[in-house]
């Protein structure tokens, strides 16, 4: 697993409870469970550090991303190019090396990267966040296509939607979604849990889904 945030400590939490056997990748904060590997998905080198951590791999989860924001006197240019390097280059090029590796040796694999409900719907204000999502969803198809019948490797997107966890939950605790709850868009908020279902779904060993885009939001983006 490749990310360290709320989402990734559900999703791990719940794979732990199936005994899998994890490697888990952070930043700058360890977790607390499994085999940990320090990794920044923008650098090769970090990557083949995280995979060569895992030999014989069967399942890959790349929950990493940035939410894009600004910092502090940093022009958007610089916003777009960290978003871009964050939320589609790292997480897609350690996504087509997991492949790479599963094919060179004959074995079957699930990729399952995360993305957003901004990927797929359009949000005003959310370009420099959603645009490299989208990327990742089409990149993601492509790499199905590329991958479909080698061995059984399959690549599928979870695109969760107003989630109580990682980068959404701020904005909750601030009420910035709380109208699409008073208006009756959506029952209720996104657990992580929710997202770990589906992730466990696409992780299955038989199954036989690929190239797949499953949207994890309450019906939002309807």
């Amino acid at each position: 697993m490749a990310g360290g945030g709320g989402l990734a400590a559900s999703i791990a939490e719940s794979l732990l409870l199936e005994q899998a056997k994890l490697v888990l990748s952070y930043r700058t904060r360890p977790p607390s469970e499994a085999t940990a590997v320090q990794a920044d998905l923008t650098r090769a080198e970090d990557r083949r550090k995280l995979l060569d951590a895992a030999p014989n791999v069967y399942g890959v989860v790349v929950t990493a991303g940035d939410p894009a924001r600004p910092r502090p006197g940093e022009p958007l240019e610089e916003t777009m190019r960290r978003s871009h390097d964050n939320n589609y280059l790292g997480p897609i090029l350690l996504a087509r090396e997991a492949c790479e590796r599963m094919r060179a040796a004959g074995q079957a694999g699930s990729v399952v990267l995360l993305a957003t409900m901004q990927a797929v719907a359009l949000f005003p204000g959310s370009g420099v966040y959603a645009a490299p999502k989208a990327a990742l969803l089409h990149a993601a198809k492509i790499l199905a296509k590329e991958f479909r019948g080698a061995g059984g490797i399959r690549v599928n997107v979870v695109s969760p939607g107003i989630t109580e966890a990682g980068m959404a939950l701020p904005s909750i605790q601030s009420g910035k979604y709380q109208g699409y709850l008073d208006d009756n868009v959506i029952a209720r908020f996104g657990q992580a849990r929710d997202v770990a279902r589906a992730v466990r779904l696409f992780l299955e060993p038989d199954n036989y889904i690929t190239g797949q885009v499953l949207s994890v939001d309450g019906g939002i983006t309807l």
